[in-house]
C-alpha cells in the first residue's frame, strides 16, 4: 500500500525542487523528507527523483505518481468538504492570501460583510504577492489565494479558480510632465521617458515591457519596486513614468487598447464545495458587484 502522507512529500519535492525547500513547506526536517522519499520509492519499487546537486527533478515514474498524488489530494479535499457540509459549515476559519489592492477592493469589504452575515466564520488575511500566494495555497498554508490570471498555469488541475474582476493598466505621470493634463496617453509618446517598473520576475513588469514593445519601443528602466505605492511616490517625485493596474495607483487611461489585469481567486481542487470556502467566495463576489 502507498502511504498518502508520502505522496504529499513527493508533491512538495516536485513543487519546490530541493529537499530543503520541501522540508520547510511541510514543516519537516530535510532528513525526514529524505526518509519519507526513500520509503515511498521502496513501496512503489521505482526511483522517483533525479538529483542534480541540491536540485531534484522527477523521473518518468515520479511524474506518473505525482499525477495520481494530485488526484488523491483533490479527493481528500472533497471528502473534507463533504464532511463539513454534513455538519453546519457555519463555524470555522478561512485563511486568505491576497495582494494589497485586492485586499482594499474586495477582501476587506467581504470580511466586513461576513462579520454580519456569518459571525462565527473567521477570515484571516495575509498580504502576499500573487506569485507567492499560489505556492502557499498548494502547501496548505492558506485556503484561498487571490492572484492575477497570468500567474496561474491554465493546465494545473490542482487548482480551481473563479474570476473576480478585471482592471486596465493606467499611465502614471509626474505632475510636471507635458502630458499630465491629458485625458488619454499614447504609450508611444513616452518612448523617451525614464520608467519606474516592478522587479524582474514580477509579471506586471512583463505586461509593461510587452505593452511598450507593441507601442514600438523598449522602456528605459531607471527605478524598480514591487510596491505600487512606492512606484507612485517615485513618479510624483519626477523619477519617471509608470504603467500600473488602475486599482493600485490611479493614473491616466491608455489611448487605444490598454493592457488588462484579470484578478481571480483560486482554491485547491476539491475544496471548492467546502461550505466555508463557498461563504467566502460569495462574499468576495458580492464585494466585487458592489
Amino acid at each position: 500500500m502507498i502511504d498518502p502522507r508520502r505522496l504529499r512529500v513527493l508533491r512538495a519535492l516536485a513543487d519546490h525542487g530541493t529537499v530543503t525547500a520541501a522540508a520547510q513547506a511541510l514543516h519537516l526536517t530535510p532528513s525526514a523528507v529524505s526518509q519519507q522519499l526513500a520509503a515511498l520509492e521502496s513501496e512503489v519499487g521505482h526511483e522517483l527523483l533525479r538529483r542534480r546537486g541540491r536540485r531534484v527533478s522527477l523521473t518518468a515514474a515520479g511524474e506518473l505518481l505525482v499525477r495520481h498524488a494530485n488526484a488523491v489530494a483533490a479527493e481528500l479535499e472533497r471528502a473534507q468538504a463533504t464532511l463539513a457540509a454534513f455538519t453546519s459549515g457555519a463555524t470555522g476559519r478561512v485563511e486568505v492570501g491576497s495582494f494589497a489592492s485586492a485586499i482594499t477592493q474586495v477582501v476587506a469589504p467581504a470580511l466586513a460583510a461576513l462579520r454580519v452575515s456569518a459571525p462565527d466564520v473567521t477570515l484571516r488575511v495575509r498580504d502576499v504577492e500573487g506569485h507567492a500566494s499560489v505556492p502557499l495555497l498548494l502547501d496548505g498554508e492558506i485556503d484561498l489565494a487571490i492572484t492575477e490570471e497570468y500567474r496561474l498555469r491554465t493546465d494545473d488541475r490542482r487548482l480551481t479558480r473563479f474570476p473576480l474582476y478585471t482592471e486596465p493598466f493606467d499611465v502614471v505621470l509626474p505632475p510636471a510632465h507635458p502630458l499630465a493634463g491629458a485625458a488619454e496617453v499614447d504609450l508611444a509618446d513616452l518612448a523617451d521617458d525614464d520608467w519606474v517598473v516592478t522587479l524582474p520576475g514580477n509579471p506586471v513588469r512583463d505586461v509593461v515591457q510587452l505593452a511598450c514593445e507593441h507601442a514600438g519601443f523598449a522602456p528605459r528602466i531607471t527605478h524598480t519596486s514591487d510596491d505600487f505605492r512606492a512606484i507612485g511616490a517615485l513618479v510624483r517625485a519626477g523619477a519617471g513614468v509608470a504603467l500600473v493596474p488602475r486599482n493600485a495607483v490611479r493614473g491616466v487611461p491608455v489611448r487605444g487598447t490598454a493592457p488588462l489585469r484579470r484578478v481571480v481567486a483560486a482554491v485547491r481542487a476539491g475544496s471548492e464545495d467546502h461550505p466555508l470556502i463557498g461563504l467566502v467566495r460569495d462574499a468576495l463576489l458580492d464585494a466585487v458587484a458592489q
